[in-house]
């Protein structure tokens, strides 16, 4: 770890640079796979949803910016590259063979509430081992992750 000010012992730094870093894997892998679903959507809600899928890669790219920032910032090197995301990420694989509306949604949905839980769980575990700083960072991703699957989640909540 690189030397900081921030008051915060370097074990409880470590253990918040770990959760963090596990979190931007995913991050990382979450976008691309909204992307994958704007690109590659078809169907009769082609433009909402492309809209959509677009809106989310934004969204968790911000996320993932604020993650590893603050991983620099606690004395860590945010890894933050496709390949090291690929080889961290908890996410199921995106499936590459849908094109349906539905099927994105759905699949877009799923990955959006697993990364949702873990980051929850990680809010616990952040303020266990004592960093308040970094488990509210993880409860403002939450909240925000949660009104964004409820924005992909509506688009299957209702008889087409």
């Amino acid at each position: 770890m690189h030397n900081t000010r921030i008051d915060l012992p370097s074990n409880v730094r470590g253990i918040a640079i770990g959760l963090l870093q596990a979190r931007l894997a995913d991050a990382v892998d979450l976008a691309t796979q909204a992307k994958q679903a704007h690109w590659n959507v078809k169907g009769p809600s082609f433009m909402a949803l492309h809209e959509l899928f677009d809106q989310v890669a934004t969204s968790v790219r911000e996320h993932s910016d604020t993650i590893a920032e603050r991983i620099a910032a606690l004395g860590g090197t945010a890894e933050g590259t496709a390949r090291v995301a690929a080889k961290q990420s908890t996410l199921k694989e995106y499936p590459l063979d849908i094109v349906d509306g539905r099927a994105h949604v759905s699949a877009l949905a799923d990955a959006l509430a697993a990364f949702g839980a873990k980051v929850r769980r990680n809010i616990e575990e952040a303020v266990e081992a004592g960093d308040q700083g970094t488990a509210d960072l993880f409860t403002e991703v939450s909240r925000s992750i949660d009104k964004t699957l409820w924005f992909v989640e509506a688009h299957s909540q209702a008889e087409a």
